[in-house]
């Protein structure tokens, strides 16, 4: 069965969000693999040597991958939303705080008709999330 994953992309700042997304999200990080460390080493310009190429982030329920740009024009994230639903409204709390952190709340946490709770924000590193807490049928 196909699995689809969210691949984000940093400008230079994959390492640090990885590592921000690994204690917010209470995951661990399986692979984060630079320019330096990967066979293309050798055929890529200096500049991008300590850049994430590829990372791999696994967590409760999810994986969530990450790169950083290596040089190619970064025009951040558009159009798109990270969603974490969790199962209770405490779940929900705390990560969505751990995420706010050092972010921006674009619309706090409250009770909406599919979830106890819901909330937007965007991160540190400009990504928008999606917090929901305690899911009702509708």
């Amino acid at each position: 069965m196909p699995q689809l994953n969210a691949y984000l992309t940093f400008d230079g700042r994959c390492a640090e969000a990885m590592r921000f997304y690994a204690q917010a999200l209470d995951a661990r990080i399986e692979t984060l693999l630079t320019v330096r460390e990967s066979p293309m080493a050798a055929d890529s310009p200096p500049e991008v040597q300590d850049q994430v190429m590829h990372a791999y982030l696994v967590g409760p329920g999810f994986t969530l991958m990450a790169g950083d740009a290596m040089g190619m024009p970064y025009q951040g994230v558009h159009g798109v939303a990270m969603t974490l639903n969790c199962d209770t409204v405490d779940e929900a709390t705390r990560r969505f705080a751990a995420l706010a952190e050092g972010g921006m709340v674009t619309m706090p946490l409250a009770e909406s008709f599919w979830a106890q709770t819901f909330g937007m924000l965007t991160d540190r590193f400009g990504v928008p999330w999606i917090v929901n807490g305690g899911m009702k049928p509708f």
